[in-house]
């Protein structure tokens, strides 16, 4: 895994969250979360993590276990030993031999509010 930008926040192994995170930068989770995840950030799932969460960020590294929908605005990336049980949207996914993945996949570019053009005018 390339190295990322300074980690901003760590959830660390025996911690657990619920709620809502929103941030800025690189987080890194290696406890327990269950809620909703909002960023223009790198997320990164650590091995031991657990996440129930849908989950909207720039570019996701995911090397433990999401359950729910994720969506990135750059990249998805799942790492052994890494499991997904949800569907996922980004323009680039990078999958590794020995990874779970049990969803559907879509490569698109995620649009956001006002990027949409004009149609022609009527």
């Amino acid at each position: 895994m390339k190295r990322r930008d300074e980690i901003n926040a760590f959830l660390g192994k025996n911690t657990e969250f619920e709620g809502k995170l929103s941030f800025s930068g690189t987080v890194r989770i290696d406890g327990h979360f269950k809620g909703e995840i909002l960023s223009d950030g790198t997320l990164i799932v650590g091995d031991d993590a657990v996440i129930e969460s849908e989950v909207q960020v720039s570019q996701l590294v995911v090397c433990g276990e999401v359950r729910g929908n994720l969506f990135a605005a750059e990249k998805i990336e799942i790492h052994p030993p890494g499991k997904v049980f949800g569907n996922i949207q980004a323009p680039a996914v990078v999958m590794d031999e020995g990874v779970v993945f049990e969803g559907c996949c879509r490569m698109k570019e995620i649009k956001k509010p006002g990027d949409e053009k004009p149609g022609p005018s009527e």
